[in-house]
């Protein structure tokens, strides 16, 4: 799971908004997920699932409320060793963390909150061509490359 010490150390580098995301993934594919056109952030991107965390919450708390809002089940399951970080500027212009772990399907069903229209399960062979940020693709590369060791 996500320690706060990954916090306390991107708060030392100035950050002060985070986000946290995960992989999901199951026999080899990841979930792409697509924002509404609607929203004024990046309309019709892919993404991995994600959100802002609120308050006091925990960057874990945080990760299995944005995943129950998103695709309809929490993170009771993440893998261990995995985990991608970045930095980007958010809506509001303030530098934002996202934390990425590994969360396995595990048989559940995805179901797509109104923030995103559609969803797609891809393979690294697919990556190039998905509509995501390019730190969205490192990511995904990073957690590919991860799952082949």
């Amino acid at each position: 799971m996500l320690q706060e010490d990954l916090r306390k150390r991107a708060e030392t580098d100035g950050t002060r908004k985070f986000v946290v995301g995960a992989v999901i993934h199951d026999e080899g594919h990841a979930l792409l997920v697509t924002r509404s056109l609607e929203d004024d952030f990046l309309p019709g991107l892919e993404e991995v699932p994600s959100g802002g965390v609120e308050g006091s919450e925990t960057l874990n708390e945080a990760l299995h409320r944005e995943l129950e809002e998103e695709v309809g089940f929490g993170a009771e399951h993440v893998d261990p060793d995995f985990i991608a970080a970045f930095d980007y500027q958010s809506r509001s212009r303030r530098m934002t963390r996202q934390f990425t772990v590994s969360v396995p399907l595990r048989g559940r069903e995805v179901r797509l909150s109104d923030e995103h229209t559609s969803s797609r399960w891809i393979t690294l062979d697919h990556l190039d061509a998905a509509n995501a940020t390019p730190e969205t693709k490192e990511v995904l590369r990073q957690w590919f490359e991860w799952r082949m060791r």
